[in-house]
């Protein structure tokens, strides 16, 4: 059961980057981790530097994918976000968080999903 979840994770991020990618964004890197947290795909789209979370479901038994990045997520992911920024030193200062949410009914890409809890300078 672990390993059909996974697997149907790691098909719902390529899939996602494929959309992504169709959609006029460049990956820039994929499956970032770091001691904070995971970033599923991180992207440029035009000047602005995007951080997605890919969320996939089977079924909507749980809900649908898009709901399960509560604030605890959001909160992860932007740590994590900030450590890349940080670390990378983007030429870009603009940032944002997507949520591309995959299941039976398609692809829906959420822009902008979630803000940054604070002000931060680089």
């Amino acid at each position: 059961m672990a390993r059909e979840k996974i697997q149907v994770g790691k098909n719902g991020e390529e899939k996602g980057a494929h959309f992504l990618q169709e959609h006029g964004y460049t990956i820039l890197e994929r499956n970032y981790r770091c001691r904070l947290g995971e970033i599923d795909i991180i992207a440029l789209d035009k000047d602005c530097v995007v951080f997605v979370e890919v969320k996939t479901r089977k079924t909507q038994n749980y809900g649908l994918p898009e709901e399960s990045v509560n604030w605890h997520k959001q909160q992860k992911i932007e740590k994590a976000a900030l450590h890349w920024l940080k670390t990378s030193k983007p030429p870009y200062s603009n940032f944002r968080f997507d949520v591309l949410s995959i299941g039976h009914e398609g692809i829906k890409l959420f822009k902008d999903a979630f803000q940054a809890s604070g002000k931060y300078v680089f």
